[in-house]
């Protein structure tokens, strides 16, 4: 009789009781948990977001009137040092923690002036962690207060006191100095990009016109020195934004603005519209960006249509012949080319999240729905000639509207009645599952010729596009829909010729998404696979950023899922003999003359026969080493490639020809 098998052991549960319970004390979540805090601590966001909790700090001082300079320094030995002229932390004893207030500030979460209105009315920072969070992600900070007439220092490093507070010198300024060192066992890098805080610098100034702020860069010799200072504060923010978009064009003389303060709650906007399609509004709170708006962007744009449909309504009802009824004017027609700036400042605002990415505040909207409502009704009323461009604008945007909807309608008529039709311009392949098609769109029919003699019909699928490519950017939906080149895109792909989304469309309700992540509308896409490929020339890269402009605006989703491509056709060709090879780019060319050079040469050196291998190796290693050095010249405080630094430094003796006899025997 056999024996009982015996059962298998079960695994024993890890255990979970009091002993696995951790409590994180101090400053010890942050170090634990930094992307909590920060954000990554990978790709530069934190590393920023640090000066930027700094800065705020000082613009916190600015709110209030007590700030009007800030200067922030990127050392050469790569700290951070930010200064203001504010009143400066106090210094005095904290009465519940027995202990110096800087040490308190420094050392403990949500510990701040922000939590009582007596100190701050207004500001950016609500939860205490900003400076704290710092410290604690800094292998060294060096605090300096100046206040009460003497300077105070302090010193931490990675959030504890390294150097407790000490009365220094005497002064008469007022204001707080504080330098951090990034620590580098948190964040993969440390070296600060001087664009990226100038960008949020220049921007803090903006809305704040009070307010000038310096940055330097102690990096570069000389050092590179950069100046914030805008006393039109959001008149010029917008007239900076229009100059940047080098083909917007302002349809009215003066812009308009308000400033205007109720119950605690300040409004100040700036705005104009454009020759062009876009809406493009810029929110802010306490001087921070609310990328998905809020309340008071509900008021603004309230505000907005409803003033603007009264006025219009009121010219019609003026005007001394009967007009033809135009369409109904919308929300969407009314900002369509409108650049503004919108900012509030609010005590306590709440955030939708962390991120403050959205403004939820209830008492805002009606506040700012009435105050900016005011306003622009009588810039209306006062620039009459204003308001007529404005007015024909929207009107032309409705009649558009009303076209673009026509040719939609038109659209979706004939893709029912020629549903299966290809442009006959396309080279199909046999595969039938979208997942394993791809299809090439490439410029003409020459192109189309080379590219379908080249291809795996089994799979591959080839679009040759003639004629000129719309500029969608530039363009309304009516002129897009009647694009023959879009037209045979679209229908090659398998797609509508348009998408419901609610920005091309009132009607409200979002579209309902496959498995595959692809709206309802784009699950007829033929194509998992769509390949970009134009001539390696400046006419191929103009071609293929028009392509990447309709994906971009008319169907996003293609590139949110990863499902377009840019081929990287060769550059050069090389024909050996019967033998042809494709080069990328010049460095390969390079590369390529080398190596068939020296294919079959002998050489002598230092006395001994050297193969040409053993060359060619070593003329790689000078290569890597001239990019090193090109780059350095560039840019001489980018870091050194470690990699090639130590090959230059054990490299042998290079290989030369030492003697006559060498050379003859060469």
């Amino acid at each position: 009789m056999p024996a009982p098998k015996k059962k298998a052991a079960r695994k024993k549960p890890a255990s979970y009781d009091a002993e696995q319970i951790t409590v994180l004390k101090g400053l010890e979540p942050v170090r634990k948990r930094p992307g909590m805090y920060i954000g990554d601590t990978s790709d530069g966001t934190g590393l920023h977001h640090m000066v930027q909790e700094v800065v705020d700090n000082s613009v916190d001082e600015a709110l209030e009137g007590h700030c009007d300079q800030v200067t922030v320094t990127l050392r050469a030995d790569g700290g951070c040092t930010v200064a203001d002229n504010g009143r400066g932390i106090p210094v005095k004893m904290h009465q519940t923690e027995k202990r110096p207030t800087p040490e308190v500030v420094m050392t403990i979460l949500h510990a701040g002036g922000k939590f009582s209105n007596d100190s701050y009315k207004v500001s950016g920072g609500l939860h205490g962690v900003g400076v704290s969070c710092v410290n604690a992600l800094s292998s060294r900070l060096e605090l300096l207060i100046r206040r009460d007439g003497f300077e105070h220092t302090m010193e931490f490093a990675r959030g504890a006191v390294t150097k407790k507070l000490a009365k220094g010198a005497k002064t008469k300024e007022t204001g707080t100095t504080i330098s951090f060192w990034p620590d580098g066992e948190i964040f993969e890098g440390t070296d600060f990009r001087f664009e990226t805080l100038a960008k949020r610098l220049q921007e803090l100034a903006f809305l704040n016109s009070n307010l000038r702020i310096d940055l330097v860069d102690e990096r570069e010799e000389p050092a590179r020195r950069e100046s914030y200072h805008y006393e039109g504060g959001l008149r010029e923010f917008v007239a900076q934004r229009a100059h940047a978009h080098r083909e917007y064009q302002a349809v009215h003389e003066k812009m308009f603005y308000c400033h205007k303060e109720r119950g605690g709650i300040v409004l100040e906007v700036a705005m104009q519209w454009g020759a062009g399609y876009a809406e493009n509004i810029r929110c802010y709170t306490n001087n921070i960006p609310q990328s998905d708006g809020g309340t008071h962007l509900t008021g603004f744009r309230a505000a907005l249509t409803r003033v603007v449909k009264n006025y219009m309504a009121e010219l019609a009802k003026k005007a001394a012949k009967a007009r033809k009824a135009g369409p109904e004017v919308s929300g969407e027609d009314i900002r369509e080319g409108l650049l503004c700036v919108l900012a509030v400042k609010v005590p306590d605002p709440k955030f939708s999240s962390q991120t403050k990415d959205k403004l939820v505040s209830s008492e805002v909207r009606p506040v700012v729905e009435e105050l900016f409502g005011e306003e622009l009704g009588i810039f209306l009323q006062e620039r009459p000639r204003d308001a007529q461009v404005i007015c024909d604008k929207i009107q032309a945007a409705a009649a558009a509207r009303q076209a673009a909807r026509q040719a939609r309608e038109s659209a979706r008529r004939k893709s029912a009645f020629d549903s299966g039709g290809l442009p006959g311009k396309l080279a199909d392949c046999q595969e039938k599952d979208p997942a394993k098609s791809e299809i090439y769109l490439v410029e003409g029919d020459s192109a189309g010729g080379s590219a379908k003699q080249g291809r795996d019909r089994s799979f591959q699928a080839v679009l040759p596009l003639r004629g000129k490519i719309l500029n969608v950017e530039k363009s309304r939906l009516d002129k897009i829909v009647q694009s023959k080149v879009i037209q045979d895109l679209y229908q090659a792909l398998g797609v509508p010729l348009v998408v419901d989304r609610k920005a091309d469309d009132d009607e409200d309700g979002g579209e309902q998404e496959t498995n595959g992540g692809l709206p309802e509308a784009l699950k007829a896409l033929r194509y998992h696979r769509i390949i970009i490929m134009t001539d390696a020339d400046v006419d191929g890269a103009h071609i293929a950023t028009l392509l990447l402009t309709v994906f971009f605006r008319r169907l996003p989703e293609l590139i949110k899922l990863g499902l377009v491509y840019l081929a990287l056709p060769p550059l050069y060709k090389a024909r050996i003999g019967k033998q042809e090879r494709y080069l990328q780019d010049d460095r390969e060319l390079k590369d390529f003359l080398a190596e068939y050079t020296l294919a079959n040469a002998s050489f002598r050196a230092q006395g001994k026969k050297q193969d040409a291998k053993d060359f060619g190796q070593y003329y790689k290693m000078v290569q890597k080493a001239e990019l090193v050095i090109q780059r350095q010249k560039a840019n001489p405080a980018s870091p050194l490639d470690e990699d090639v630094l130590r090959t230059l430094l054990t490299l042998p003796e290079p290989l030369r020809v030492d003697s006559a006899k060498d050379a003859k025997a060469a």
